[in-house]
């Protein structure tokens, strides 16, 4: 075979399997509604509803910590936000309309996009952008962050049970040496693995002048199917209602 080969398998993979097409339509869908300023009518109904996908995701994953975590903090800001819009009033509605509504408007899109890091494979996703003809210069750096945040999340991980061994973390005996024993090894471990893994993915062909083949399994299911259909309902609703207010 010419190139190289990237495998990888679902089999094992629990959870909504969904094409990387499917996701990436589906991280621009919820980014962009959620960030709208518009929250009058339909888009009142729209954004819970998108902002329970990531957690119908992350649930089906059986990971239920992260999906009641997520659920947790979306549900108090979303209360918080109502009550400083109706009942509050001065510079404390302000504060508390201000962080509220920031963290309504960006959480559903980092859950998202978390998920469909942590769900999706490098090959998954480089087999996706050769469907949809993306240029080397998309794919090789987008391909590295695939494995870039995953790969610092283990990291920090190491470097945190490290210091708690020698006593430093929040509620030790040097809580002020936190910011100085991890963030320091952890900022110089970043670019050591960015580097590494740049390095990695042009080892393995990425870039190369011959046509690469890719033996994994990636294509459209019915529930692709469905997710683009709910995409595209927000979408027209969303314009349907913009036509109204103007």
């Amino acid at each position: 075979m010419n190139g190289v080969s990237f495998s990888a398998t679902t089999e094992n993979r629990k959870g909504i399997l969904l094409d990387p097409r499917t996701k990436l339509v589906l991280l621009i869908t919820i980014t962009t509604l959620m960030f709208s300023t518009s929250n009058e009518g339909t888009m009142n109904i729209i954004k819970p509803c998108l902002s329970l996908v990531p957690f119908v995701l992350i649930l089906s994953e059986r990971r239920f910590k992260t999906a009641g975590k997520y659920l947790l903090l979306y549900a108090v800001c979303f209360l918080l936000e109502r009550i400083a819009l109706t009942t509050l009033s001065g510079l404390f509605s302000f504060i508390v309309l201000a962080v509220s509504s920031i963290m309504t408007r960006f959480a559903p899109g980092i859950m998202t996009g978390a998920w469909m890091i942590s769900s999706t494979s490098v090959s998954e996703f480089i087999g996706a952008m050769e469907r949809m003809h993306m240029t080397e210069k998309i794919v090789i750096p987008m391909s590295v962050i695939f494995r870039f945040f995953p790969t610092i999340s283990e990291e920090y991980q190491a470097i945190r049970d490290a210091m708690k061994m020698r006593g430093i973390r929040f509620g030790g005996k040097n809580p002020l040496l936190m910011a100085e024993y991890r963030l320091v090894p952890l900022m110089v471990s970043v670019v050591k693995i960015g580097d590494e893994l740049s390095a990695a993915a042009l080892t393995r062909g990425l870039g190369a002048p011959v046509k690469r083949t890719n033996v994994c399994q990636i294509g459209f299911h019915f529930q692709d199917v469905i997710a683009f259909l709910i995409c595209i309902l927000c979408f027209v609703l969303f314009l349907f209602q913009q036509q109204i207010v103007f």
